[in-house]
C-alpha cells in the first residue's frame, strides 16, 4: 500500500480556496460519477452538490475540512433559544445581473425539500425551519425547539435566484434557463453523459475564479479516466483507481494527493415488509423476510470480512468501519468497534433464528458511484453464500439505481431488499447519518429522507430528536453516540469501510483533499 502521507504531509497549509495560479486558464476535470441533474435542489448527493457548488452559494460555505466559514451570510448569531439571525452579504450579484437579498433566501428554502420527483430530498436540512425575512439583508431562522446544528444545516443548501427560479423545473435548470446562482462560475453547457462546461463569473463577490472555464467530463470507466490523463486530455481526475494508484506513484508525470472522507460504505437491509421482493425461500419459494430478524442481520454483518475489503477489494486504501462515522468526528461512539469476521458465529446465528438451511437473497448496488461499488457487492455476496445464503447480484448505473433504491416499489417506496449505499456527512457530525439513515422515515418532518431499510425504532428516535434539540455540545455528543450505538448493535445498517479517496492531476498542479470528498476547482493550485 502506497502510504498516505505521501501525498498529504505539507499540501494543506500551502493552498488557499480561490488564491493564485499566475494567470487564467482552462480546466478539465474527469469525473468518476456524473451528477443526476443541474438543479441544486433536485437530488442531495454528492457529485449534484459539488457541481451545484460551482455555479450556487450558500449562506454559510464549508472548508476542505468542514469547517464553517462565511458565504452569503457574514454573520450567524442566535438571537433566543429558538431564533438565529443572520446578516447577509450586500453588493452580490447574481449571474443575470439581479441583486441578492433576503426573498433569494426565503424562495430557496421553501423550494429546497418540494422538488418533485426527488431521489433523496434536501428536507433533512430544511424541515422545522421557518426562514423569515427582517429587511433585505437580514434574515431569522427559528425552531420548534432549541436546535444547535442551524449553521451546519443551511451550510448545505444552495441558495438560488427567486428571479429565475419561480415556476422553474428541474428541466429548466438542465437546460441552463433557470440556472442563476451567484458562485464563482455560470452555467454554460451540459450535455448528459459527455460533459458540463462553466465559465468564470468575473462580478463574483469573493476571490475571483482561478480558471477562465472549467469543463467536467463524466468518465465512468477508472482505467479510461487515467488514460485520459495520461494522454493530457484532463488536467484532473478523481477516484483514481485502487489498482492504479502504486503504478501511478512512480509516473514523472502525474501527482497524487490522498486524503480520508467521512463517508461509510455500508449496506441497508428491508427491516419494513414481511414478504421482501427480493428474498426467497431456498428453491425461490416465499418466505417471511428473515432481514426483519436481528440475529440475522448479525449473521450477515458477522459474515462479511471487512478486513478482505480493505485489503484485496479496495487495494488497501479504506478504512475498515464500525460506526457511521470515522474516528474524530463529533458523535461518534468510542465503544463501537469494526465488527470482525466470524462464519461459525454467523451460521449459529442463522440457525437460533431458524434460517439455518439458508435463504436466497439479491444485493443490488450501483456500478458507477463509489470506489469499487460493484467489486464491493460482488465479494459480499461471495462471502453470503459461504455462511449458506444464496446470493446474487445485481447493479446497474446511479441515474437508474437510486431511483430505484429510494422509491422505485409500490406507492414510492424502496423496491429492492438490500442495497449497498454510501453517506458523507454533510454537516460533519453524526446527526446527518443519523436524521437521514436511521431515524423512522416521516417525510413532513424531514427524518429517515435516506432510509432505503425503513428501520425503526423509538428509543433511537427519541435521542436523535433529543440531540438535534440539545445546545450543551458535550450532551448532544453523548446523545449521539447512544443513539448510534443502539441502531449499529441493532444492525440498522451494516457499515463495512470509509472510503480515502485519491486524485491524480497532470505535473505542475496540485489538488486540496477534501473530507466531503467534493472535487472543487478552486482546490486546484499550481505545484
Amino acid at each position: 500500500m502506497i502510504k498516505l502521507q505521501k501525498w498529504l504531509a505539507g499540501t494543506a497549509s500551502a493552498m488557499l480556496l480561490m488564491g493564485g495560479v499566475a494567470s487564467a486558464e482552462d480546466l478539465t476535470i474527469g469525473l468518476s460519477s456524473e451528477p443526476s441533474a443541474i438543479d441544486p435542489h433536485y437530488h442531495n448527493l454528492g457529485p449534484n452538490n459539488m457541481i451545484a457548488y460551482h455555479m450556487f452559494d450558500r449562506l454559510i460555505h464549508q472548508n476542505e475540512k468542514q469547517q464553517l466559514q462565511p458565504g452569503l451570510a457574514t454573520s450567524w448569531k442566535p438571537i433566543n433559544a429558538t431564533t438565529w439571525e443572520l446578516k447577509l452579504r450586500e453588493g452580490v450579484v447574481f449571474h443575470d445581473g439581479n441583486p441578492f437579498n433576503a426573498d433569494d433566501v426565503v424562495f430557496s428554502f421553501e423550494r429546497a425539500p418540494n422538488v418533485p420527483n426527488s431521489p433523496s430530498s434536501f428536507a433533512t436540512y430544511t424541515k422545522g425551519k421557518t426562514v423569515k425575512k427582517i429587511d433585505d439583508y437580514t434574515i431569522h431562522i427559528t425552531t420548534e425547539k432549541p436546535y444547535p446544528l442551524v449553521p451546519n444545516d443551511i451550510s448545505t443548501v444552495s441558495i438560488i435566484s427567486v428571479e429565475a427560479g419561480t415556476d422553474a423545473t428541474t428541466e429548466m435548470y438542465n437546460a441552463g434557463t433557470a440556472t442563476v446562482g451567484s458562485g464563482p462560475y455560470k452555467f454554460a453547457e451540459y450535455v448528459p453523459g459527455d460533459r458540463i462546461v462553466l465559465e468564470a463569473n468575473a462580478d463574483y463577490w469573493g476571490a475571483k475564479p482561478k480558471w477562465d472555464k472549467v469543463t467536467f467530463k463524466p468518465i465512468k470507466s477508472g482505467p479510461s479516466r487515467v488514460a485520459a490523463l495520461l494522454a493530457g486530455d484532463v488536467d484532473l481526475i478523481n477516484g483514481v483507481p485502487t489498482t492504479d494508484i502504486e503504478v501511478l506513484s512512480g509516473n514523472d508525470k502525474v501527482s497524487l494527493w490522498q486524503g480520508p472522507s467521512n463517508r461509510v460504505i455500508y449496506l441497508h437491509l428491508d427491516h419494513d415488509r414481511d414478504d421482501s421482493p427480493f428474498v426467497k425461500a431456498m428453491g425461490g419459494g416465499a418466505i417471511k423476510n428473515p432481514l426483519k430478524d436481528q440475529r440475522v442481520r448479525e449473521a450477515i454483518s458477522k459474515a462479511i470480512s471487512r478486513d478482505l475489503i480493505v485489503e484485496r477489494v479496495m487495494e488497501g486504501v479504506a478504512v475498515k468501519a464500525g460506526q457511521l462515522l470515522p474516528d474524530g468526528f463529533f458523535g461518534v461512539s468510542e465503544n463501537l468497534k469494526p465488527v470482525e469476521y466470524d462464519a461459525k458465529g454467523a451460521k449459529e446465528l442463522l440457525a437460533a433464528a431458524g434460517v439455518g438451511d439458508g435463504f436466497e437473497l439479491r444485493i443490488h448496488g450501483p456500478n458507477d458511484r463509489y470506489i469499487n461499488d460493484a467489486k464491493i457487492v460482488e465479494a459480499i455476496a461471495q462471502m453470503l453464500n459461504r455462511v449458506g445464503i444464496k446470493t446474487d447480484v445485481e447493479t446497474m448505473p446511479r441515474s437508474v439505481y437510486f431511483k430505484r433504491a429510494s422509491r422505485g416499489g409500490p406507492n414510492n417506496t424502496p423496491e429492492f431488499s438490500m442495497v449497498l449505499v454510501g453517506w458523507g456527512a454533510g454537516s460533519g457530525e453524526a446527526s446527518s447519518p443519523l436524521r437521514s439513515l436511521i431515524h423512522t422515515y416521516d417525510k413532513d418532518k424531514g427524518f429517515g429522507s435516506s432510509n432505503r431499510g425503513r428501520y425503526s425504532n423509538a428509543e433511537v428516535d427519541a435521542m436523535i430528536e433529543e440531540a438535534l434539540a440539545t445546545v450543551d455540545d458535550e450532551k448532544r455528543q453523548d446523545l449521539l453516540a447512544k443513539a448510534t450505538e443502539i441502531a449499529i448493535n441493532d444492525q440498522a445498517i451494516i457499515p463495512l469501510h470509509y472510503q480515502v479517496n485519491t486524485w491524480a492531476t497532470r505535473k505542475g498542479l496540485q489538488y486540496l483533499p477534501r473530507t466531503d470528498e467534493y472535487t472543487l476547482s478552486w482546490g486546484v493550485s499550481a505545484e
